[in-house]
């Protein structure tokens, strides 16, 4: 899915699919992500150490598997935001913001880079730009590109409201990790207060038509998200699926081996 139709359907109501990009490295996944059922993916630099040059590398794999790609950035400055547009990201996640002036910075940068210095302190504090021209040049240079919000601490949700309101914030995100310890119950997913305040937040999100993604580990977790509202579906990561199936599929064939040898051995003790 092309970042037209991603944001087309977000726009309409519907569900996009994705999963994190935590270990991949090499291009060469680009055909097998074209097979995935991939609407995006997010290419994580935040706890991976990922250069400029490999987050250009995968935004482009990305692009022609006709997967939206997603940079987390590792923290919420508009210079991360701004070098992970020029490497060809479509989407930026921001994580961890927690303030009204971290919002207002990366959401200006995303929306009006490479807008910066001077102009872009007033583009964040009163909406200046240099011209109507201005304006509407940047407008079409940014026509496809969208800012991700991290939410994932008990100030930052206590903040919510006031950091909705900068405005031009295309989604939010939930880190649950984060959140969890943040709320004094770390990893505690199935706990009424941890779920109270997510659906609290995709609630409040959503009554401004902004989709939430809530980044759980496993089925049963993302589908808990989903019938809580989620629609910006954020699924595992590459290297836990990845660990999953082959664990499944290799115990599977043990399990076969198994049964195999067992048969023989009854069969060679029948005289």
């Amino acid at each position: 899915m092309n970042v037209t139709q991603l944001q087309r359907a977000l726009k309409d109501g519907g569900h996009v699919f994705g999963c994190m990009l935590s270990a991949m490295a090499s291009t060469r996944f680009g055909p097998t992500l074209a097979g995935a059922a991939l609407d995006y993916a997010v290419i994580d630099s935040e706890h991976g150490s990922r250069d400029r040059a490999e987050i250009q590398q995968l935004c482009t794999m990305l692009r022609h598997a006709d997967v939206t790609p997603i940079v987390r950035v590792p923290i919420p400055k508009a210079e991360w935001v701004a070098m992970a547009l020029d490497a060809g990201t479509a989407g930026v996640l921001v994580p961890y913001c927690e303030t009204v002036e971290e919002v207002q910075a990366v959401v200006a940068t995303a929306k009006w880079h490479p807008l910066k210095g001077e102009y872009l302190r007033r583009a964040v504090t009163t909406g200046e730009l240099p011209s109507k021209e201005t304006k509407q040049y940047l407008r079409n240079r940014r026509k496809e590109s969208f800012i991700i919000i991290g939410i994932e601490s008990e100030p930052a949700y206590h903040h919510l409201d006031a950091i909705l309101d900068v405005g031009d914030i295309d989604g939010v995100f939930i880190g649950p990790n984060d959140m969890s310890t943040s709320l004094g119950i770390p990893d505690d997913y199935a706990n009424p207060r941890y779920l109270n305040v997510v659906k609290d937040i995709i609630g409040r999100c959503a009554a401004r038509h902004i989709p939430v993604m809530v980044h759980q580990q496993t089925l049963e977790t993302s589908t808990t998200a989903i019938e809580l509202g989620a629609r910006f579906v954020l699924h595992s990561s590459d290297a836990r699926m990845l660990q999953r199936i082959m664990q499944a599929e290799m115990n599977a064939l043990r399990a076969a081996a198994g049964a195999v040898a067992g048969a023989s051995e009854d069969t060679v003790a029948v005289d």
